[in-house]
């Protein structure tokens, strides 16, 4: 179970469907030493796996959404002799932490309420949407610490601003401030800090509330349709579409669009 105490590091809250996995060490500026990595993990697993949830939401506490690893403890390790278990821990927490957040078969929004460096960039851009407030930024801060990208990074970032932007902003990094990363396709919106909370809770309550299984099969598509050729995305097109048409909730829908009704869908 996951530990949802006011002094866990992680913290996991659903309310109305929505699902909400903030990572709480603001002292450190939500930099992810070994334990959190396990937490989040395992929140996100969870979240996941949750039949309450049908929309999820990744934020931060204080003034950072995520500053990636924690150097203090990577520096800890590294002086220990055992750096083994700095590069283990891409196989063992990132890579299933950013996985299970491409594998879910429901929405997902980056709510990023301040600094996303490094993994923590990594971690906003694997999400469906992503939310800023006018205080926030990005920062591909790897090559600073002479390291590779990491938690889909490589993968993500090209596809958000194309190939050339994301070795410019790999090789030279700097942070990009909240306007420049609505203009490069960073973000889907900024709005003021005090307003973060409250843009994010509707825009998620929306989704939270709409054909779940439907967009399941949108976000599948769409995924698959990034490597694979436009023949073979047809197919799996036509497989979605036959799987949601059978679904109640179209049943439901095309009968409330018949009545001038709104539509309720129930993720069936």
């Amino acid at each position: 179970m996951t530990d949802s105490s006011a002094d866990s590091s992680v913290l996991y809250t659903v309310v109305d469907g929505v699902g909400t996995i903030t990572l709480n060490r603001p002292e450190a500026m939500n930099s992810l030493d070994i334990a959190t990595k396990v937490l989040l993990r395992e929140t996100v697993l969870q979240a996941a796996e949750d039949p309450a949830v049908r929309c999820v939401v990744l934020t931060g506490t204080g003034r950072a959404f995520c500053t990636g690893q924690d150097l203090k403890e990577h520096i800890a390790i590294l002086e220990s002799g055992s750096s083994e278990a700095l590069f283990t821990t891409v196989d063992e927490h990132y890579n299933p932490i950013v996985s299970a957040i491409d594998a879910m078969e429901k929405p997902v929004i980056a709510a990023v309420n301040g600094v996303a460096a490094g993994a923590g960039a990594s971690l906003a851009f694997a999400c469906d949407l992503r939310v800023l407030a006018d205080t926030a930024g990005f920062n591909l801060a790897f090559a600073n610490v002479a390291l590779s990208c990491d938690t889909g990074s490589s993968y993500t970032l090209q596809r958000l601003v194309g190939r050339a932007r994301a070795l410019e902003l790999l090789y030279l990094p700097r942070t990009v401030r909240a306007e420049e990363a609505l203009e490069l396709g960073l973000a889907n919106r900024v709005v003021p800090a005090a307003e973060l909370t409250a843009t994010v809770g509707e825009l998620a309550t929306r989704l939270a509330a709409g054909p779940t299984l439907a967009l399941a099969a949108i976000r599948r598509s769409v995924a698959y349709a990034a490597g694979h050729t436009f023949a073979e995305s047809l197919e799996l097109e036509s497989e979605m579409m036959q799987r949601t048409g059978a679904t109640e909730d179209h049943r439901a829908a095309v009968a409330a669009f018949v009545a001038k009704e709104k539509p309720v869908f129930n993720a069936r």
